[in-house]
C-alpha cells in the first residue's frame, strides 16, 4: 500500500515533466532556446571473449604417429548488456519570453500605452509617442517640456516626444541614426541577422543577399545548378562521364570508374571509386567493378569479396548451377564433379556397387526394403531411400496427414478437408470445392466433385455445394424446394404454423392472412361490420325492409312481408305491375321490380333478364365484386361465391397452398405411397425420392458404389471404405483415413478410425490395420520387447549365431564379441597377455589399424629387436646379480578362455627357483582408456630381479624385472615389456587353455568378481612393501575391431543393452595364500562394465585387505 501510495505521488510529477518535454513548440520561433538534458538505455553490446583452442601439428613423436596436440587462445564474439547515456534536446522559451499558442512572445512588465511590446520590458510606440510604456505626446519633429526642442534625429528617424532620443528607421543605427547598420545585421534597431549564406552580403534595409560566385537562391544557400558554375552561376561545365563540376571553380569530381581532368579515362584494372582511389579486394581469382568495387566471382565461388565457397548443393558462377550429385555425393563447388559416398560409383555417384536388392561389404545381404515403393537401398549400410510420398523404415508407409513428397517433408496446402497427394502434393478436393488449393467453394448453381453437378433448385432456394441440397427460400419446401408450404404453415423450412381463421388464406411467405368473404381481421378473426360484405367487407349492403345482408355474399335477409333482391316488394313472386298482373321475365333466381318489372339479378348473374353470368374476373351481387387472386386455379373464380377452382396439387381460398403432406390431386384427395422420407408430388403423386434411395415409391436403396439424388454419383472411397448412399461420405475401414480413405493411419496409430494407439517398441513398424508390430533387426516379441536369444540374430531372429568358444553374438548385426583369450571374425582364435610395463610399445602397437598391419610390421620388427638385444644385455649384467636370493615371487599367468575353479583369479604356489620373481602390478580400468601401471609400493624381492612366464617350447611371452635390491627399502622397480610380433596368434595352449608348463600350479584362492563397471584392481596382496617406480601403458581403443593386435572380448551376464565382461586371469603366486585362502573382496572386478571387445587388457585392482598387510609389514 506504501508503495501503491508513493507511485500515487510520483505519477503526477513524471506526468508534468513529459507534458514539458513534449509541448508543441515552433522550434522554428528564434524565442525558443534549448538544452541536452542525458538519459539511460539498456543495450546489448558485443565484445571478444577468450577461449582455449586445441589443434594438432607435426612433430617428432613417434609414439604418436608424429602428431602432437598444441593449445592457443583464440577469441570469440559474445554479448553482454549494459547502460548507456543518452541524450536528447528539451525546448523552452528564452527568458524574458513566455509560451502563447505555440510561440514564445516577449513580456514587458508595464503594459504599453500606445505601443506593442516587441522585447523583453521593450515597447515599441505608435507614432508621436514616447516613454518607456508609450503614454507620452509631442508631434514629429520636437520633444520635451511643452514640445519645446527640436529632434536631430536623421535618415528618417522619429525622436522620443519626453527625451528627444532617436528612435532609427529600418537600417540605421547611432544617437541620431546617422549610421548605417553593421556587416550581418539589417532592419529595425540593427537586430536583426542577416540569413545570406555562403558569404554572401545583406542589404542593410531590407536584408535582401547579394550572392558570391557559385551560388544562389534568396539566402544564396542553394549550390549552382548541375552544369553550372560561377558568379550568377552563368558559367558552363566541361565534365564527361557524370562528372560533377564545382560550383565556384568548375574544376570537375568523376564519378566512381572515372579519373582525368574532365573524367573522361576510366580506371585502370584493380582500382576502383572516386578518382580510382581504391584498391580491388577480390579473392580466388574474381574481378572487381571500377566504379563500385563489387566483386565478380570465378566459378565456385560467392561471398562480397568472392571468400566463400558455394553452399552445399550449388557450384559454378554465381554459384547457380545445382549439383547433380545423387546418394549423398558430395559436389565439388568449382567444376561440379561428384565425390562418391561409400558404395557408389558413377559421374553422379548414381551407380551402387552391389545389385539392387542387396547390400555389405560382400553385397550378400538383402535389403529388407520394400521396392516397390524404395529408390534406393544403400549398398553399405541397407538404408532405405523411399521414393516420394513414402516413409518408414522400411519405406512401407505412405506420408503423414499434411505432409508429401521425398522424405515427407513438404507440408501439405490443401484447405477444406483436401486430401493431399502423398507424391506430388496435389489437392484432391472434398465435395463443394475446387482450385489449386481447394480454398474455393463450387460456383453458384453447380456442386459435389469438382463442382461437376448441377443443382437443381427452383425458386431462389440456395444449393449446397457439397452434395446439392436446397435450402428453400421461406414458403417453399421439397428436394428441390418446388413445393409450397402446406396449408397451415409457412416461413423458412415451413416450420411456422399459420394462425388464419375462418377460412383465411396465410401467405406461405410471411404468414399474413387473406380473409375469406365476410371476414376481416390480421387473422380473419372478426366477421364483417353491420351493412357490409365481401372481400375485406369493403361492399355495403342495399336492402330496404331486411335484417342487413349476408357478410359473404351479400344477400338480404328480408323482414316478415317482404320479398324481393332488396326486400322491397310486397308482389307475390314473379309478378310486378298494377296489381302484380305481369309476371316477371327474370332468370337464375333474379326478382324483378314491382313498379316497372325490371329485373334484379341474383349475385353472379347479370344481364336484362340476367341470364348471362359474370363476366370472368368478377363475382357476386351486380358482378362488381372483383375475384380473388388465384395462384393455382383453372381459370377467375366462382361467378356466384367467388371461391377459387384449384388446380390438382392446390387448395385455400385462393388455391395458395399445397395438399398437405401425404396428399395429392384434385381437391387433395389422392394418398401419397413414397417412403424412405421421399416427397410426394402434390399434383400427380410422383415420388422424389431422398438422396441415397431410388424406385416409383422410394424403396429402393442406391446399389453399392453409387450415392446422391437418384443414384447418379459414384463412389470414390477405397481401400474397402462404406461410401454413404446419402451424401457419398466415406465410413474406412480399420487402418485407412482421409476423405477418400487412401491414407493409412499416422504413425503410432492403427485400427478403426485411427483411435487405436501401437504398443510397439524398439522402432519397430505397426501395422496400420491389425496394430501387429514387425519387428526392427535384433528383436521379437509381440511388441518387440524382447532382444533375439543368445545364438540367434538378424530380422526375425532367423538368423544362427557362427561364435565359438562362449562367445557372445550381437543380437543386430550377428557380430561376435569374444570371450577373454579368443579373437577373430568367429571368435576362433586364441591370444596371449602381457603383464608387467610396456609402456611404449604396448601404447604404439594398439593404436596400429589394421589396415596398415603391413607397414608397421617393418617397423615393429626392427623396434622389438632392438628392445631384445637391450633386455638381453641387462639379463646377463643382473644375472649375476641374483644368484643366491630367495625365489619364493609371485608370477602371472594368463588363461585364455577357461575360468580356473570359478574364480577370475587364482594365486599360484612357488614356483621354480629360475622362473619366478614377485612381480607386484597395477591396473587401471576405464570403459575408454585401460592403463596398465607399476605400483608405487612393492615387495621385498629375495631372489631374481627377472621373471618371464614361458609358453610352450619358445619364450614368446615373459615379464621382465630389474634393479631389485632387498637391502633398500626406498629403492625402485624398473619394468620392461616385449611384445612378439606373433602373440597375439594364440597358439602353444593345451587343451585346457592354459600355458603348456607343468612347473606351474593353480591355486584356490578365489576373487570376488562383482563391483562397479570402474573399478581398480591393484597389486596382489601380502606383499612386503617396498618402493618401486612405477610407470604406465596406456592402451586405448584401436581403429578398427579387426585389429592385428590382442583383443580381449565380452562374454556372459548381460546387463540390458550394455556388453559384459567376464575375465577369465588367472594369478600364479607362492606362499602368499592365508591357509590357502584369499579375501573375497580381494579383488574388484568389473562385471557389468560397458568395456567393448576390442580392448587388450583386463583391470586388474589390489583390495583394501591388500593394504592393510602392507601396512602392516611396514
Amino acid at each position: 500500500m506504501v508503495h501503491s501510495l508513493k507511485w500515487l505521488g510520483i505519477f503526477p510529477l513524471i506526468l508534468f515533466q513529459w507534458l514539458g518535454t513534449t509541448s508543441s513548440l515552433n522550434l522554428e520561433d528564434p524565442n525558443v532556446c534549448s538544452h541536452w538534458e542525458s538519459y539511460s538505455v539498456t543495450v546489448q553490446e558485443s565484445y571478444s571473449h577468450p577461449y582455449d583452442q586445441v589443434y594438432y601439428t607435426s612433430c617428432t613423436d613417434i609414439l604418436n604417429w608424429f602428431k602432437c596436440t598444441r593449445h592457443r587462445i583464440s577469441y570469440r564474439t559474445a554479448y553482454r548488456r549494459g547502460e548507456k547515456t543518452m541524450y536528447r534536446r528539451k525546448s523552452q522559451c528564452c527568458p524574458g519570453f513566455y509560451e502563447s499558442r505555440e510561440m514564445c512572445v516577449p513580456h514587458c512588465a508595464d503594459k504599453c500605452v500606445h505601443g506593442r511590446c516587441i522585447a523583453p520590458n521593450t515597447c515599441q510606440c505608435e507614432p508621436g509617442w514616447g516613454g518607456p510604456n508609450c503614454s507620452s505626446a509631442c508631434d514629429v519633429d520636437h520633444w520635451g517640456p511643452h514640445c519645446s526642442s527640436r529632434c536631430q534625429c536623421k535618415n528618417g528617424a522619429l525622436c522620443n516626444p519626453i527625451t528627444g532620443a532617436c528612435h532609427c528607421s529600418s537600417g540605421y543605427k547611432g544617437w541620431r541614426c546617422e549610421e548605417r547598420c553593421d556587416q550581418g545585421t539589417y532592419g529595425n534597431d540593427c537586430q536583426q541577422k542577416c540569413q545570406c549564406q555562403n558569404g554572401a552580403s545583406c542589404d542593410h534595409v531590407t536584408g535582401e543577399c547579394r550572392c558570391p560566385p557559385g551560388y544562389t537562391g534568396a539566402f544564396c544557400e542553394d549550390l549552382c545548378p548541375p552544369g553550372k558554375h560561377g558568379s550568377q552561376c552563368e558559367e558552363r561545365c566541361p565534365c564527361q562521364n557524370g562528372g560533377v563540376c564545382h560550383h565556384v571553380t568548375g574544376e570537375c569530381s568523376c564519378p566512381a570508374g572515372w579519373m582525368g581532368t574532365v573524367c573522361g579515362q576510366p580506371c585502370p584494372e584493380g582500382r576502383y571509386g572516386r578518382n580510382c582511389s581504391q584498391e580491388c579486394q577480390c579473392h580466388n581469382g574474381g574481378t572487381c567493378d571500377s566504379a563500385t568495387g563489387q566483386c565478380y566471382c570465378s566459378p565456385g565461388y560467392n561471398g562480397e569479396r568472392c571468400q566463400e565457397e558455394c553452399p552445399v548443393g550449388l557450384y559454378g558462377v554465381k554459384c547457380a548451377q545445382t549439383c547433380q550429385c545423387l546418394n549423398g555425393g558430395k559436389c565439388y563447388h568449382i567444376s561440379g564433379a561428384c565425390l562418391c559416398e561409400p558404395g557408389y560409383t558413377g559421374e553422379r555417384c548414381e551407380t551402387p556397387l552391389c545389385s539392387e536388392g542387396t547390400y555389405g561389404m560382400k553385397c550378400d545381404k538383402k535389403c529388407p526394403c520394400h521396392l516397390q515403393y524404395t529408390q534406393s537401398c544403400h549398398p553399405m549400410s541397407g538404408e532405405c531411400a523411399c521414393k516420394p510420398g513414402r516413409s518408414g523404415l522400411y519405406c512401407n508407409e505412405t506420408c503423414s496427414l499434411g505432409f508429401y513428397g521425398e522424405f515427407c517433408q513438404q507440408i501439405c496446402s490443401c484447405q477444406n478437408g483436401a486430401d493431399c497427394d502423398s507424391v506430388t502434393g496435389k489437392c484432391i478436393c472434398a465435395p463443394g470445392f475446387t482450385g489449386v488449393d481447394c480454398s474455393t467453394a463450387c460456383p453458384p448453381g453447380t456442386y459435389g466433385v469438382n463442382c461437376s453437378s448441377l443443382c437443381n433448385c427452383k425458386n431462389n432456394a440456395v444449393c449446397s455445394p457439397v452434395d446439392g441440397s436446397c435450402t428453400c427460400k421461406a414458403g417453399w419446401h421439397g428436394v428441390d424446394c418446388s413445393i409450397n408450404c402446406p396449408r397451415g404453415s409457412w416461413g423458412l423450412g415451413c416450420n411456422l404454423t399459420c394462425q388464419c381463421l375462418n377460412g383465411g388464406a396465410c401467405n406461405p411467405l410471411d404468414g399474413t392472412c387473406t380473409c375469406a368473404p365476410g371476414w376481416r381481421g390480421l387473422k380473419c378473426e372478426l366477421p364483417c361490420q353491420d351493412g357490409t360484405y365481401g372481400m375485406n367487407c369493403i361492399e355495403r349492403c342495399d336492402c330496404s325492409h331486411a335484417d342487413g345482408c349476408h357478410p359473404a355474399t351479400g344477400y338480404c335477409r328480408c323482414l316478415a312481408g317482404w320479398a324481393g333482391m332488396h326486400c322491397d316488394s310486397v308482389c307475390p313472386g314473379g309478378h310486378w305491375g298494377p296489381n302484380c298482373s305481369l309476371s316477371c321475365d327474370c332468370k337464375n333466381g333474379a326478382s324483378c321490380s314491382p313498379d316497372d318489372g325490371i329485373c334484379e339479378c341474383a349475385p353472379g348473374y347479370r344481364g336484362t333478364t340476367c341470364q348471362r353470368i359474370c363476366s370472368p374476373g368478377f363475382y357476386g351481387h351486380r358482378c362488381s365484386q372483383a375475384c380473388p387472386q388465384c395462384v393455382h386455379s383453372n381459370g377467375p373464380c366462382h361467378h356466384v361465391t367467388g371461391q377459387c377452382d384449384c388446380l390438382a396439387g392446390f387448395m385455400g381460398s385462393l388455391c395458395n397452398e399445397v395438399c398437405p403432406s401425404g396428399r395429392y390431386g384434385k381437391n387433395c384427395a389422392g394418398v401419397c405411397a413414397c417412403t424412405n422420407n421421399g416427397t410426394c408430388n402434390p399434383i400427380d403423386g410422383t415420388c422424389q425420392c431422398y438422396p441415397g434411395w431410388i424406385g416409383n415409391d422410394c424403396s429402393q436403396a442406391c446399389p453399392p458404389g453409387h450415392w446422391g439424388p437418384n443414384c447418379i454419383h459414384t463412389c470414390n472411397c477405397h481401400n474397402g471404405a462404406y461410401c454413404s448412399a446419402y451424401d457419398g461420405e466415406c465410413k474406412c475401414s480399420p487402418g485407412w483415413t482421409g476423405l477418400y480413405c487412401t491414407q493409412r493411419c499416422p504413425l503410432g496409430y492403427y485400427g478403426k478410425e485411427c483411435t487405436l494407439v501401437c504398443q510397439c517398441q524398439n522402432g519397430a513398424d505397426c501395422d496400420h490395420i491389425t496394430g501387429q508390430c514387425t519387428c526392427r533387426t535384433g528383436f521379437m516379441g509381440k511388441f518387440c520387447e524382447q532382444k533375439c536369444p543368445s545364438a540367434s540374430y538378424g530380422y526375425g531372429c532367423r538368423q544362427v549365431c557362427d561364435c565359438l568358444n562362449n562367445s557372445t553374438c550381437d543380437h543386430i548385426t550377428g557380430t561376435c564379441y569374444c570371450s577373454p583369450g579368443w579373437k577373430g571374425a568367429r571368435c576362433d582364435q586364441a591370444v596371449m597377455i602381457v603383464v608387467g610395463n610396456l609402456n611404449s610399445l604396448s601404447r604404439t602397437s594398439a593404436a596400429i589399424p589394421a589396415d596398415s598391419y603391413q607397414i608397421g610390421a617393418i617397423a615393429g620388427i626392427i623396434i622389438l629387436v632392438l628392445v631384445v638385444l637391450f633386455l638381453l644385455a641387462l639379463f646377463i649384467i643382473y644375472r649375476q646379480k641374483q644368484k643366491g636370493k630367495d625365489t619364493a615371487m609371485p608370477a602371472v599367468a594368463y588363461t585364455p578362455a577357461v575360468r580356473v575353479l570359478s574364480t577370475d583369479y587364482t594365486i599360484a604356489d612357488t614356483l621354480p627357483h629360475n622362473n619366478v620373481v614377485n612381480a607386484n602390478s597395477q591396473y587401471f580400468s576405464n570403459p575408454s582408456y585401460h592403463t596398465l601401471s607399476q605400483c608405487t609400493t612393492g615387495p621385498q624381492v629375495n631372489s631374481m630381479d627377472r621373471m618371464m612366464v614361458s609358453r610352450s617350447k619358445s619364450s614368446q611371452l615373459f615379464v621382465n624385472l630389474k634393479n631389485l635390491d632387498p637391502g633398500k627399502r626406498s629403492h625402485t622397480i624398473d619394468y620392461t615389456g616385449t611384445l612378439p610380433a606373433d602373440w597375439k596368434q594364440g597358439g602353444f595352449l593345451n587343451e585346457n587353455g592354459l600355458l603348456k608348463n607343468s612347473a606351474y600350479s593353480i591355486s584356490t584362492c578365489s576373487l570376488s568378481s562383482t563391483e562397479n563397471p570402474y573399478a581398480t584392481i591393484k597389486d596382489p596382496p601380502v606383499l612386503l612393501p617396498k618402493n618401486i617406480e612405477c610407470g604406465y601403458v596406456e592402451m586405448k581403443s584401436p581403429a578398427r575391431r579387426d585389429s592385428a593386435y590382442a583383443e580381449i572380448s565380452n562374454s556372459s551376464l548381460a546387463n540390458k543393452n550394455v556388453y559384459e565382461v567376464e575375465p577369465t586371469v588367472s594369478v600364479v603366486q607362492g606362499a602368499f595364500c592365508n591357509n590357502g585362502k584369499i579375501s573375497q573382496d580381494l579383488y574388484d572386478l568389473p562385471k557389468n562394465s560397458h568395456i567393448p571387445c576390442h580392448y587388450d587388457l583386463l583391470p586388474v585392482r589390489e583390495s583394501s585387505s591388500s593394504n592393510k598387510d602392507e601396512s602392516t609389514s611396514e
